[in-house]
This record gives C-alpha cells, sequence and structure tokens, in this order.
C-alpha cells in the first residue's frame, strides 16, 4: 500500500494506500459481489501480528496484493468473510468467530516482487508495488469458487496519451478504513465503491483514482492496500490499490497497474511453483 506509512495502510489496510486497509471509503455498499477479494493479515519474526490489507484471489493457491503488504514479511493469513474481522474485540484484540487476526482462515507465503523496496509512497516510473501470497493448501471452491483475472499487458496504455473525455469507471473493492475524521471508522468487512480514472503518473504506471465521493462515488484508504482496481464491473484486475498522498484519505489515490508484461512474467514463476494457471483478459 513509506516504512511508517506502509505500515499505517497495512493496520487500516488499504487506501491510502491503498486506502489503507480499513475500509472502502466515501459512497460504498458491503460487498458480497467479490468473494475472491480477501483481508490478508502479515506476521513479523516473532509471530506477531503486524499490518493487514487486502488482495485478490487469482487462482487456489496465488493471492494478490501490494509489495509494500508483503515487503519485509514472510507469514501470512487471508480471510475470505465479507465480515472477517467485523467482531473483533479490542480486549482480547480477537475475532471470536472468525479468529481474526491470529487463526482461522488460510496460511501462506509472502512474496515480494523484485522491483519492489517496499516504498510504494510517491509516483514514480517503476514502484514496483505487486506482492503474492502462496497459499500453503489451495482454498477450496467450497470457500472461494471464482478468481479475479489480470488485464492483458497494455491495456491501459491509451490513458497516458488521452485527451479529455476519457475517465473510465472501476470499482474498488477492499477491507480498509472507511473515514479518518473526526474518528477512524473502520469496520474490517469487504466493502465496495465505484470510482473513476482520472488519469496516469510515474511513468505511466500508476492509475489515478479521484476519492471525490461526488455523483454517487468512493474511494480507498488505508487497509484496502493491495486491493483490486476491477475494470467496469468485471473481475478483470487493472491495478492494486497502492498509495496516498492524504492522511485523511481524500484528494487523489494511486494504484499500480498490473496490466504489465513484466509483472505477468512474475506473475507465472507462481504458476509453475502451484501447477495453477492465473486468467489474463481483455477489457
Amino acid at each position: 500500500m513509506r516504512r511508517f506509512l506502509a505500515l499505517v495502510a497495512a493496520v487500516a489496510a488499504t487506501v491510502m494506500i491503498a486506502v489503507p486497509a480499513g475500509a472502502v471509503t466515501g459512497n460504498f455498499t458491503k460487498d458480497f459481489v467479490h468473494p475472491y477479494v480477501g483481508l490478508a493479515v502479515f506476521y513479523d519474526g516473532n509471530g506477531d501480528f503486524s499490518h493487514r490489507c487486502s488482495g485478490t484471489l487469482l487462482s487456489p493457491s496465488i493471492f494478490l496484493t501490494a509489495g509494500h503488504c508483503t515487503f519485509g514479511v514472510t507469514d501470512a493469513r487471508v480471510y475470505f468473510q465479507q465480515d472477517a474481522g467485523a467482531h473483533f474485540d479490542p480486549v482480547t484484540e480477537v475475532d471470536p468467530i472468525t479468529g481474526y487476526p491470529e487463526t482461522g482462515g488460510f496460511t501462506g507465503t509472502a512474496y515480494t516482487y523484485p522491483l519492489s523496496d517496499g516504498n510504494a509512497y510517491f509516483p514514480k516510473h517503476n514502484n514496483g508495488d505487486v506482492g503474492v501470497i502462496i497459499f500453503d493448501q489451495p482454498i477450496p471452491t467450497s470457500v472461494v469458487a471464482t478468481y479475479g483475472s489480470i488485464a492483458a499487458p497494455g491495456s491501459l496504455d491509451y490513458l497516458a496519451t488521452a485527451r479529455g473525455g476519457v475517465s473510465p469507471t472501476v470499482t474498488i473493492s477492499g477491507y480498509g478504513i472507511s473515514d479518518v475524521q473526526p474518528a477512524t471508522v473502520s469496520f474490517r468487512e469487504r466493502l465496495m465503491a465505484i470510482a473513476k480514472i482520472i488519469g496516469v503518473d510515474g511513468g505511466s504506471l500508476n492509475l489515478k483514482i479521484s476519492n471525490n465521493p461526488g455523483d454517487g462515488r468512493g474511494g480507498d484508504c488505508f487497509g484496502d492496500s493491495g486491493g483490486p482496481i476491477l475494470w467496469d464491473s468485471t473481475n478483470i484486475v487493472v491495478a492494486v490499490v497502492s498509495f496516498g498522498l492524504n492522511a485523511n484519505c481524500a484528494g487523489v489515490a494511486y494504484e499500480y497497474r498490473v496490466d504489465q508484461q513484466a509483472v505477468l512474467d512474475w506473475l507465472h514463476t507462481f504458476e509453475v511453483m502451484t501447477g495453477e494457471t492465473i486468467a489474463v483478459a481483455s477489457l
């Protein structure tokens, strides 16, 4: 979703960082539409909770998230319930129903894209903000039976030279914070919202999304990091929630594009590892 900001974003989980990790902001609804979007928890070297993010199941064993979420950690656990942490008890620091963030869910190992250094907070040519979790065991179809797909390479290249009137619609899904002012509001539930792409930055590798709630739209915030930016109303992931420049999750959010051949080549190594296939789709 910067070491300090990454931790904040992870805790909130996604979108200012990726909209932090608490929940989609603005005009959002509970998300029962994207069961392949999960809440990821990461642990430090002592096995203690470190931070949380969001992500997308691309195949039974391969879970896509942000590089700043996986950087510096190896152990992860993912929950796919819509209300994965909704009953979190601040006293016991555990959700008694799902076990979040200590038990339950599905365990795996985190990997970070080689170009990522964990600092995805400022637009630059290539911040490499991609990571994956490979599960210890494939997720049963009784839990998740549908998967996200990856946009074909170069699908959004045209946005770099588009002039006027081009603002495609995307769907954001994640478990991030839904508000930070006047107080932090975090449901730890999967929420979704409609947003508009307003441009590209960083050598055309970061989509710019408006978090303006006008016209019924929403945005992302801390805790949403790593969650999918889905093309229109499809299951095609064009980017992952990466970072924002406003501590209140307002203004513009930046999402790292995955419609890159280099990213797909890296993901292919995990197809080989697991014997599974990630779907690549044209827009």
